[in-house]
């Protein structure tokens, strides 16, 4: 039987092409036992927005650790009031966007209730994505997986442990990607192609690559579900 799998970092509210891979993929890996990265290249804690200013960053604020804690064991800061942060900008930015009443109570609720752990609210924040995006798909984290080795051997000891017949990768691999050990173990991989869908934004020409949150506080649950699906 066929299984295409998705694996991915669980990543802060993303953008729309991380579910669009959930379109056509069986199951998603929580890649959550890998390093967390705070740096120039990483979405883990943040992602962007559009504002009259151009774009901003919508940030969870983390609590200090060694540099090889996994992204399971970050903790959420419990000095920074990052939620309040987050909804703040949220509120300036999108008060007068065409669904901000749909919307904003859901980012509220999620900022709201109780969470310690990065990990967990981020995977809240994608479940609240799936769920408005009709892209539902089961997960399952690397963590409990009892992962073995590194890059694209890793990868290949995950998807053999889910059973995965393919492997739905994003196009951002290609650089580091290895074909020997997914023809060895008979993984057939696959190339998300995905063309980022124009619609309609605030404040001038359009922006891509922003948290889907855009789309949605934008043209609302409904338009959106058909917006991202312009990019299969």
């Amino acid at each position: 039987m066929s299984k295409t799998v998705v694996i991915h970092q669980p990543d802060f509210l993303p953008y729309l092409g991380f579910f669009h891979r959930f379109l056509f993929a069986d199951l998603y890996i929580v890649l959550d036992h890998v390093q967390f990265v705070s740096s120039s290249r990483s979405w883990t804690h943040r992602d962007k927005i559009k504002t009259a200013k151009g774009e901003k960053w919508l940030t969870l604020s983390v609590k200090k650790t060694s540099r090889d804690t996994p992204i399971n064991q970050i903790e959420l800061s419990d000095t920074v009031d990052w939620a309040g942060d987050n909804l703040n900008l949220l509120e300036q930015n999108y008060r007068k966007a065409p669904y901000y009443a749909e919307i904003m109570p859901r980012m509220e609720e999620i900022h709201r209730e109780p969470c310690c752990m990065l990990a967990d609210f981020n995977l809240r924040s994608i479940e609240m994505l799936m769920d408005m995006l009709d892209v539902r798909i089961p997960w399952v984290c690397s963590s409990g997986l009892e992962p073995v080795g590194t890059k694209n051997e890793l990868l290949v000891d995950l998807l053999k442990k889910v059973s995965a017949t393919h492997y739905l990768s994003g196009v951002g691999a290609r650089d580091y990607f290895q074909p020997g050990p997914f023809s060895k173990a008979g993984i057939e991989v696959i190339w998300q192609d995905f063309t980022h869908p124009v619609y309609t934004q605030q404040f001038g020409e359009f922006v891509p690559y922003l948290s889907a949150l855009d789309v949605l506080f934008n043209h609302g649950i409904t338009a959106s579900r058909e917006i991202l699906r312009r990019g299969e």
